[in-house]
């Protein structure tokens, strides 16, 4: 039987500007994912993904956050900690 897991997707001290690219990668690829997502729904059913087109402003919204932090520490010359997981949990498929 599959078990749920945690993985760790990062973990350490970053400068501000190395802050800023691995959680703007990460941010931006799924804003990306979304706006794809959307775009295949749009294209083949006629319509918005619902999911997909309620994430992307939280996401954006996210990102700006991330620059204000960012902006944040390199005016303080301070370096950031970031740390992140990945839980994985396995359900019943709804249908």
């Amino acid at each position: 039987m599959i078990e749920n897991e945690t993985l760790t997707l990062i973990d350490g001290r970053f400068t501000a500007d190395e802050a800023r690219e691995v959680l703007m990668s990460i941010f931006l690829a799924k804003i990306q994912f979304h706006e794809m997502k959307n775009f295949s729904s749009q294209e083949r059913f006629g319509c918005n993904d619902k999911v997909a087109v309620e994430r992307i402003p939280d996401l954006r919204k996210s990102t700006r956050r991330i620059l204000e932090l960012v902006s944040q520490a390199a005016a303080d010359k301070r370096t950031m900690i970031v740390t992140s997981v990945v839980k994985i949990e396995f359900a019943e498929l709804s249908e």
